[in-house]
Formats: C-alpha cells, sequence, structure tokens
C-alpha cells in the first residue's frame, strides 16, 4: 500500500444529521498507530446515493469499511454494488450489529464484500491493517480472529475473538471535532454488555459486563464539560447496574457541571436506592434525561422475554424523580411482544401513561439477527419482515390490523403527547374519555377518518385539529373552555405574534394599557421579572406576554384532578427568558393588573 494516502475509509450511513457515529471514532481511536491513514465519512440515509458514491470515489480508498445497522444496510448494500463496479481493486468490509450474526449469509449473498468484521471491530481492525501494511505478526487472513472472508469461492470463518478491555481504547474524540459535533448528539460509552438477558436485545447475546475505569470515565467526561457539548449520550445498556459507580459518575458530573451540558443515560429504574434518589432530586435542572425501559407491564410476556422488572417499584422510583422536577424520562413500551394481545396492550400503555414521563416511546418490535427472539419466532407465533428492520407484522396474539392500529396511535402520542406541546390540553382531554389509550385510539381513529394523517400540518394546524376533534365529541360541551387551554399550551411554547383565529381574545382597551403599565412599574418587574430589571419595557415586551384568560389555569395545573378550572378572570404573565421547565416551556404566573 502507498504509505503516502488516506488508504482507509470508515464510513457510516446515520439516521438522521443529529446522530454522530461512535463505532467508527472508537475503530480509528484504537488504531492510532494508523490514523494518518484512516479517514471517517459521515452521511444520512437520506442523501441521495449520488452525492455519497461521488463523495466516496473522491477520496480514492483502497479499503473501505460500512458500519452496518438494521436502518441502514439495504442502503449500504446498493451503494457497495456500484462502489465494487466503479472502484473494482478496493476491498470492501462491513462491521456492526447487523452483519455480526449471520456473517456467512452476508457474503453468500453479496460478492462484492470481501470480508466482515464480527463483534467488537477495534483488534479486529487494527490486526487486519497490519496484514494489509504487511507490518507484525499477522501473515494471513487465518490467523486473525473476528472475521468472516472469501478467498476464491469459498467462504472462511474465523474464530471468535475474545472481550476488549475496554481501558486499552482511548478516548475516541479528536478536540478538534468538538466543533464539527456542536449542533449534533455525542455518544459515550464507559460500559459494554448488559447483566439482563432480554430476548429482544443482541445484548442479551454476550455475558457479564465490562467497565472503563473510574478515573478513565471522569478523564473522558471533563473533555465534554470543557468543550461544553450540547448533549451526551450513553450507550450503556444498563448504566445502574453497578450502582455505587453509576452513583460515582453522577457525582462527578453534578460536581463539575458547566451548566450547559446534558448527560441521557439508559437505567433501570426500579433498582434505584433511595440513597441515590435524594441525591438525583439536587442535581441541576435538565442536566440528567433518563430513558427507562418498561416493554410491557404483562407478567407473561415478561416473562416470555426473560426480562426482570419490578413495575410497582419502577412507578414508585417513577414519580419520586419527577417529584424533583429537574430530571427529563422517557419511558419505552414495545409493541409486538410475544402474549401480550391488543387489548392487554392497551393497559401496558396506561399503566405507563397514567406516570406522566416527559416522552412515552412506543416502538415495534424488531426480530433482530442472532437475538433470543428470532431464534424463537415459530414457538411464539411471530411474523416478521424478511428484510430489515425486521418489523413484526403480526403474533399469535396480535393481527397486522391491530399493529396498524397502534403505528396510528404512536402517531397521536408523537405529536400530542411526546412535544409536550400539548400537555394540559391533552390533560383536560382525558376527563372526556375512560382511560388513556381509549383517547389516542378515538382520536387516531380521527385522523384517518378525515385523511389528516396523510398530509404534512404546521404547528397551529394541530391544535386547530385537536379542536375540531373536540367539538366532534363534545359539540355543545365547554367549547370556549377547551379552546383556552389550547390557547395556554400555545403561549407556554412560545410568544404568538399573530394568533390562530379561534384563539383571538376579547381583550379591553383598558386592559391592554394595564398590561402596558405594568411593564413600565419598577416593583412589577422585581416582584415577576427580577431577571430582566436591567432591560427596558420595550425589551421587556418581546421577552414576556401578558394574556387574559376567562379561567384559573395555574390553579388547575397544579390541582389538575378537578375536571373543570375556576371561572374567573386571570391576567398570565408568560415568561420566555426563563424556560427552566424540563420540557423547556416559558415560566408563568398570575399577576395582577
Amino acid at each position: 500500500m502507498d504509505q503516502n494516502t488516506k488508504d482507509i475509509l470508515l464510513v457510516a450511513l446515520n439516521a438522521k444529521f443529529i446522530h454522530s457515529s461512535l463505532a467508527l471514532r472508537s475503530l480509528r481511536a484504537y488504531c492510532s498507530p494508523y490514523k494518518d491513514k484512516i479517514s471517517i465519512a459521515e452521511y444520512t440515509i437520506n442523501h441521495h446515493p449520488d452525492f455519497i458514491l461521488r463523495e466516496i470515489y473522491k477520496q480514492k480508498p483502497k479499503i473501505i469499511g460500512f458500519s452496518c445497522y438494521i436502518w441502514n444496510i439495504e442502503y449500504v448494500l446498493s451503494l457497495v454494488s456500484v462502489i465494487k463496479q466503479i472502484m473494482p481493486k478496493t476491498m470492501i468490509f462491513l462491521g456492526g450489529p447487523e452483519v455480526s450474526y449471520d456473517s456467512e449469509f452476508w457474503l453468500r449473498e453479496h460478492k462484492e464484500v470481501d470480508f466482515i468484521i464480527q463483534g467488537e471491530g477495534e483488534e479486529t481492525l487494527y490486526e487486519l491493517i497490519q496484514y494489509f501494511y504487511k507490518e507484525g505478526k499477522i501473515k494471513t487472513l487465518e490467523e486473525i480472529k473476528g472475521i468472516c472472508y472469501r478467498q476464491g469461492d469459498k467462504i472462511y470463518e474465523g474464530p471468535s475473538r475474545f472481550p476488549l478491555n475496554l481501558n486499552t481504547i482511548p478516548f475516541v474524540y479528536d478536540s478538534n471535532e468538538f466543533k464539527e459535533l456542536k449542533n449534533r448528539i455525542i455518544y459515550y460509552e464507559s460500559s459494554r454488555g448488559c447483566p439482563y438477558q432480554c430476548q429482544y436485545c443482541l445484548s442479551s447475546v454476550e455475558q457479564g459486563v465490562r467497565y472503563l475505569s473510574l478515573d478513565r470515565v471522569f478523564s473522558d467526561l471533563q473533555q465534554f464539560l470543557n468543550h461544553k457539548v450540547k448533549q451526551v449520550k450513553f450507550v450503556d445498556r444498563t448504566f445502574n447496574c453497578n450502582p455505587d459507580r453509576a452513583l460515582a459518575i453522577w457525582k462527578y458530573l453534578k460536581e463539575h457541571d458547566n451548566g450547559i451540558t446534558n448527560f441521557h443515560f439508559e437505567i433501570s429504574a426500579d433498582i434505584l436506592k433511595p440513597s441515590i434518589l435524594d441525591f438525583l432530586s439536587t442535581v441541576r435542572k435538565k442536566q440528567f434525561q433518563f430513558e427507562i425501559g418498561v416493554q410491557s407491564t404483562h407478567s407473561t410476556t415478561i416473562e416470555y422475554i426473560r426480562r426482570k422488572m419490578d413495575f410497582k417499584e419502577l412507578s414508585e422510583v417513577v414519580k419520586t424523580i419527577q417529584a424533583g422536577h429537574n430530571i427529563h424520562q422517557h419511558l419505552d413500551l414495545i409493541a409486538g411482544l410475544p402474549g401480550e394481545s391488543y387489548r392487554r396492550f392497551q393497559q401496558s400503555f396506561n399503566d405507563v401513561y397514567d406516570l406522566q414521563p416527559e416522552k412515552l416511546q412506543l416502538g415495534f418490535l424488531k426480530l433482530l439477527r442472532g437475538s433470543g427472539l428470532r431464534r424463537d419466532a415459530n414457538k411464539y407465533g411471530l411474523i416478521y419482515q424478511k428484510k430489515a428492520p425486521y418489523e413484526i407484522l403480526s403474533t399469535a396474539h396480535l393481527s397486522y390490523g391491530d399493529l396498524l392500529k397502534l403505528k396510528m396511535i404512536e402517531e397521536m402520542v408523537e405529536i400530542y403527547y411526546n412535544g409536550g406541546k400539548f400537555l394540559n390540553s391533552m390533560r383536560y382531554l382525558l376527563f372526556y374519555f375512560s382511560h388513556p389509550f381509549e383517547m389516542y385510539e378515538e382520536l387516531a381513529a380521527y385522523w384517518e377518518k378525515q385523511n389528516y394523517h396523510a398530509i404534512q400540518h404546521n404547528k397551529y394546524r394541530l391544535y386547530e385539529i385537536l379542536l375540531e376533534f373536540f367539538q366532534e365529541k363534545n359539540p355543545t360541551s365547554n367549547v370556549a373552555l377547551f379552546k383556552e387551554v389550547l390557547k395556554f399550551d400555545m403561549y407556554l411554547q412560545e410568544n404568538v405574534k399573530s394568533p390562530p383565529q379561534w384563539s383571538t381574545s376579547s381583550i379591553t382597551v383598558e386592559e391592554k394599557q394595564k398590561i402596558r403599565d405594568f411593564f413600565k412599574e419598577e416593583n412589577m418587574i422585581q416582584t415577576y421579572l427580577p431577571q430582566l430589571q436591567e432591560y427596558t419595557s420595550k425589551q421587556i415586551g418581546r421577552m414576556v406576554h401578558i394574556e387574559i384568560f376567562e379561567y384559573d389555569w395555574i390553579n388547575w395545573i397544579d390541582q389538575w384532578q378537578e375536571k373543570e378550572p375556576k371561572k374567573i378572570k386571570t391576567p398570565i404573565l408568560f415568561n420566555y427568558y426563563d424556560r427552566s421547565h424540563v420540557l423547556g416551556q416559558a415560566g408563568c404566573c398570575k399577576v395582577p393588573l
């Protein structure tokens, strides 16, 4: 090989621009003696194939490696086919979870692929590079563990590689990369493996958990803090499986908080101890974000998928964290798991929704290559797509039609719940239904009936559609009140300059003058907007908004078990300078005029 060129190109096709590839950076870092020979290229599955081909061709690499996942494998294979045509001497390899567990199949079906790296790739890639450069002790491909390769018409699969000592992987980010990654999520791993054996997850394949040393973790995290990155997402499968270690990391982050960086963790909530919960209540608002996998509350399903979870304990922990008003919580459900019917999934949905997490992520089972559920698909009557992403089509207890309904319900949850823009409107709307699932089920049916699911809608139209739905369900009851709660939610999001027609208020000339006077009164600013005292009344008027409501929504928020708020004219101040709420809503309070 020419020692003066970057012969090796590692390519990732991410699902979104905001994502970044931890895998490529880890491979590059471990192969640091050859760093000058390695370049990485990140694209998204939304890029046009011709653009990616052009960019790869311009680099003239001698070896190209693709990181393969269920969301990009078909795209990768289409690119690889063309690359081999236009660059026939270029060696192409694949790696990643999608190709690691059925490597012979991929090589047999796609002859343009020269070899596959199975499982952890750092040490394997390093030895392959030594082999290609004819350096070190490696003289033949047969000596390299963790690869499946082609020689002539034959395919050979080498022995598995022993798990890597994570401390041998240098910090994976170059300091000059942080500017490039400014508006993207940065991923980080402090451990590999998982103590649990959930049968839908590939982490169940590997036994045990390996950790980076705490000193190393602290050093790595300090780099993120020093560069004031926006978000770091830990990819550890169960971050707090070692509670003392998790607490040590959380304490370090609190003690070295830069006031900016948010850290996302996948945790097992039901094993959080009271002492740790006490500590978590003290961290900065929005410093931490937790993703908690519930998946199902059906005991039979939990048994089938070999998941360990105490939902009662989990619920108590979620409520305790919620009471601190400082940590954003995502709770996950998976539709299509064995043993769970449409109506039983309704119960799982209601169980989780009743906890009122900041996000309820409703996913659909994927039968991943190498997973236990894929192996036992016939046993549970699981029918799934034969091509990636291998999503469930039906089960012994759930029809395809049922899954289509759940898909539409998921879309409604994504629009009207997870965005946080309709929080109070959905709480009020729920009083008109027997349970949350019924509300979203009927809303989904309304969208389909009106064909709204086939059209893109702007944010104000989404409020209007929800109003239409309410009016259809309650044509003579409390429409004016529902308009008010929609308007309240709308102003929590933004200082609306041109309010939609349905939200216009009948404010009097006298009331308008009182609002203007409010911003000129020093004692009012000192009492309600102390952080804005240095600004002029005109400047303050752009950063806040006062709207006069016919109902007391502030008291209703605090005691929303009551169906209707008190009917009394209530001026409410929305402070867009202070968005300290975990959902990023404006601060709000009642003010005298």
